[in-house]
């Protein structure tokens, strides 16, 4: 990893100044068609843009042209379908919906809304007798209906405002059937409520086991943010039975699994949750389809979530946010007066081929593509009538989604390259690799002063102070105290509390006197091979969840060496995610112990995780070999308290080197900003 530290980063908006220069004197219709150089090729001349955008990605190319790395592997094994966990959900909700027959309006819980239109959409709720959809708001309602549902988490401020809702029709005289649909599980303590609030006998509840959304392909989600803050910080273990169920339930369709293996608290007592529901339902022989599983704790790895994403789909993510699966491009993107939401997946061609792709290769083939994109207008000169004929009924309707599709991605790209540019991308990415590399330490911390004290963004600064303790197994006293007062001075005392979130999480901590890392590895090795000691106290799991990032980095050669070039045009192991300069370590866990087919040699590593590991044989895929093998080549990976595209993204190039597939399934999509606002003294 060469860091560039030469770039100008006044030219990097030549591809803006190029866009809105040609917008000037092109027509409204024209214009996408300039951006897409069909009718202006030097605006796709892209090779000085791309430079500067290599110099701010942290490495240096030679060249931007050939083929894209991340090509697919002929004998790559076929992925399950997974419509049929949509399918199931939509119908196990139409059938909640019809045990309240007649008209009816429904009360939808905010963060169901997104989940619930990718599953069943207006048209097919209104085909079941839903009158009216309203957004749960928590105040006085203005239906007129005499059925109402309600479609809500099992949250208790909720179940509070909707006996509020039944007592204040009481009051009134007024008679209406209420019901409640808790999703994905109803908890005792909601039923609890419905009871002390007196109207426990004037509403019916039922549970949508809504475990399971997918994404993409490859990408399933829980949809349950809160996960990480739940468990991780206050302990809650309410959503854990229910990561088991949505395990019980892939289990269900496409198992049975060969071999479970994990690491994290959470993710034994996951697993433990779906072994009972496994041991307490009906065993029925089936052909598998899904071979192992790797469970893994967002707490085993909490510096990948905190480094900046450079892929392009974790570009887009950090800038636009992603939400279950879709993105609102700004008129900035697209060039006009107003939004637009996208869906982004694999049907997106071009952004199926992009995605992965470090974004100082994106400009390349986003050029190469318009340049074949014009070769196939450019056929319709000396058509005769009816090959004119074929190419409008074959080929058009084809050409014009991809030229959509690929002015959107330009217009992405283009913002994305002016906003980095204005926060100095480049500097910030070169604080964080040296960070990564443990180097220049006090030019790291004066640069997070810097950008504390000019008030930059409040969580960037965060994200910065968390990245400089886990790299360096905390802060010394006098620079913790110093950053944490400069801190509470630019964004304000009430981070007080933020700041001791933080610290019981180990994101954020001081170093005690004494405490090197050699004292903290015999000191948690101790904790850890005390076979008397049973379960860790609480004081001893803080203990633990101090970072021995820079042991583990030369371990597991998580930090590739800084003296070496790195070509991203070939990609040589999952570093390029982040420029070269750092594998995840989620991912080199996974990879390690696929290969060793369990965690034998990896007790160091182990130990300084906090153990908690497991590897268990769950099952057989039965007597055929060639199912056998291609099932157990499709790997089922499980995060506990969210991933980051950029962690995905290295799991698909693992896959492709290995000959293997990887599923992915997450309580919900994260990434610095998501993990650090879930840490917010405010943020119920």
């Amino acid at each position: 990893m060469t860091a560039c530290h030469g770039a100008r980063p006044g030219v990097m908006v030549v591809f803006s100044l190029a866009a809105a220069t040609m917008s000037a004197w092109c027509s409204e219709t024209e214009y996408v068609d300039c951006r897409l150089g069909l009718r202006s090729a030097p605006l796709m001349d892209l090779p000085q843009v791309t430079r500067e955008v290599n110099g701010w990605a942290g490495v240096s190319l030679c060249s931007t042209s050939g083929p894209m790395a991340h090509s697919v592997r002929r004998d790559a094994p076929e992925l399950p379908d997974f419509s049929l966990l949509k399918r199931l959900a939509r119908d196990q909700l139409i059938y909640l919906l019809e045990q309240l027959p007649g008209r009816k309006d429904l009360f939808i819980e905010a963060d169901l809304m997104s989940p619930l239109d990718r599953i069943a959409n207006v048209t097919t709720l209104k085909q079941h007798d839903v009158d009216k959809l309203y957004k749960v708001e928590h105040k006085p309602i203005v239906s007129t209906s005499d059925q109402l549902c309600f479609l809500i988490r099992p949250r208790i401020k909720t179940v509070k405002w909707i006996c509020d809702v039944v007592n204040a029709d009481k009051a009134f005289g007024r008679f209406r059937r209420y019901k409640i649909i808790f999703s994905p599980q109803k908890f005792y303590a909601c039923e609890n409520l419905l009871e002390e609030q007196g109207i426990f006998g004037d509403v019916t509840t039922d549970e949508w086991s809504f475990y399971l959304l997918p994404l993409d392909d490859d990408i399933i989600s829980l949809e349950l943010p809160e996960f990480f803050r739940d468990y991780f910080l206050e302990g809650d273990q309410r959503w854990v039975r229910i990561a088991g169920s949505a395990l019980h339930l892939l289990h269900s369709v496409y198992g049975p699994f060969s071999k479970v293996y994990g690491i994290g608290r959470c993710s034994k007592m996951a697993y433990e949750s779906w072994r009972e529901q496994v041991e307490e339902g009906e065993q029925r022989a089936r052909q598998a389809e899904i071979g192992n599983v790797f469970l893994i704790d967002r707490d085993v790895d909490l510096v990948t979530p905190l480094c900046s994403q450079v892929v392009y789909e974790g570009l887009v993510d950090d800038i636009f946010r992603i939400k279950c699966g879709c993105v609102e491009f700004c008129p900035d993107v697209t060039s006009s007066d107003k939004s637009i939401k996208v869906m982004l997946n694999s049907q997106d061609k071009v952004f199926n081929e992009i995605r992965n792709e470090h974004f100082s290769q994106v400009f390349g083939f986003l050029s190469q593509k318009a340049r074949n994109l014009q070769t196939a207008y450019d056929k319709r000169s000396g058509m005769d009538i009816k090959q004119m004929k074929t190419f409008v009924s074959e080929e058009l309707k084809g050409l014009k989604q991809e030229h959509r599709l690929l002015s959107l991605h330009i217009g992405a790209s283009e913002s994305m390259m002016k906003k980095k540019t204005k926060q100095d991308f480049q500097e910030l990415l070169k604080t964080e690799h040296s960070l990564l590399e443990g180097f220049e330490i006090r030019e790291c911390i004066s640069y997070i002063e810097e950008h504390i004290n000019r008030q930059v963004s409040m969580v960037e600064s965060m994200r910065l102070l968390c990245l400089l303790s886990l790299t360096e197994n905390g802060l010394l006293p006098k620079d913790y105290r110093s950053l944490k007062a400069q801190f509470l001075q630019s964004y304000g005392i009430e981070h007080l509390l933020t700041f001791s979130n933080l610290k019981q999480l180990g994101l954020l901590v001081e170093q005690q006197p004494g405490e090197t890392l050699t004292v903290m590895e015999s000191r948690v090795g101790k904790l850890v091979n005390d076979k008397t000691a049973g379960k860790l106290t609480d004081a001893f799991s803080s203990l633990a969840k101090k970072s021995n990032f820079r042991a583990l980095g030369r371990r597991l050669n998580l930090v590739p060496k800084s003296d070496e070039e790195y070509d991203l045009r070939v990609p040589r192991d999952m570093a390029y995610i982040f420029s070269g300069a750092y594998i995840p370590l989620s991912c080199k866990l996974i990879e390690q112990v696929l290969e060793r087919d369990g965690w034998t040699g990896l007790e160091e590593v182990t130990r300084m995780l906090n153990g908690h590991e497991f590897a268990v044989t769950a099952g057989s895929n039965g007597s055929d070999a060639r199912v056998k093998t291609d099932s157990q080549r499709i790997i089922l990976v499980m995060f506990l308290g969210g991933c980051t595209f950029s962690e995905i993204s290295a799991l698909r190039f693992l896959g492709r080197e290995k000959g293997l597939k990887f599923i992915v399934v997450t309580t919900a999509i994260t990434n610095s900003a998501r993990l650090l606002e879930s840490m917010l003294d405010n943020h119920a």
